[in-house]
């Protein structure tokens, strides 16, 4: 793959998160300064490379799972945005404010909810908390009765399955059909390993469309790891 390409992919990824339908030729020939005829052969490419495909319904593109694993796997690491350091001392300071280890988790979750707009979770010993279910139902892709059941059955097996599968990473992303459960519910699922009182492989995350921001998320779920093994 070319380095536009990547670029192009890239920019498909965030302009698709951000506005939550496919992304065409004229938009991504202003963002690239080519003409669209350019775009359109790159596309061509990245589509024959399973990195995009084209809804029946629109000229425009979306990143398949595979495309999203390409771009999670190639971020840089970089100085946080001004929201990302706003986010980081949100989280720190709704979790210092906990009294004691399950609020401080709580805590954690409920923010990730407000700075994410996603589902949150988190391991309290054997239970999992969760935290802005109407945020995960709330989302385009979800409306179908279809999706819906499948992350219904995502959610109702993902506490066992944390406690079978023990994800080691101190951050993991399972994106799409990567879930274990519910493979085509179009969710990603990232998630931070964290020592607690409870266990030293408690896990807090999010669950959302694969249409996900995914570098702001990752890191604020990241700092909420981080930050919650500091204070317990």
């Amino acid at each position: 793959m070319t380095s536009r390409q990547e670029q192009i992919l890239s920019a498909i990824v965030e302009q698709y998160a951000e506005v939550a339908s496919p992304v065409g030729s004229s938009l991504l020939a202003k963002l690239f300064n080519v003409s669209s005829a350019t775009i359109r052969a790159e596309m061509g490419e990245l589509e024959r490379l399973g990195l995009i495909s084209q809804p029946h319904t629109s000229a425009g593109r979306v990143p398949t799972d595979k495309g999203y694993r390409f771009y999670v796997n190639n971020l840089n690491e970089s100085q946080p945005s001004l929201a990302e350091s706003r986010g980081e001392r949100a989280l720190a300071a709704r979790v210092a404010s906990g009294s004691v280890p399950e609020r401080t988790i709580r805590n954690a979750v409920d923010t990730l909810v407000e700075l994410t707009s996603n589902l949150g979770l988190a391991t309290i010993g054997s239970q999992l908390y969760m935290s802005g279910l109407s945020n995960l139902f709330g989302q385009p892709e979800f409306m179908q009765a279809g999706q819906v059941q499948q992350v219904a059955s995502l959610l109702d097996n993902l506490e066992p399955w944390l406690r079978e599968a023990a994800p080691n990473e101190p951050l993991s992303v399972y994106i799409g059909s990567e879930n274990p459960i519910g493979r085509s519910a179009g969710a990603s699922l990232i998630i931070s390993r964290f020592r607690s009182p409870y266990s030293d492989r408690s896990y807090i995350g999010v669950l959302g469309p694969t249409r996900q921001s995914y570098r702001d998320v990752m890191m604020l779920v990241s700092h909420a790891g981080r930050t919650l093994e500091e204070v317990l």
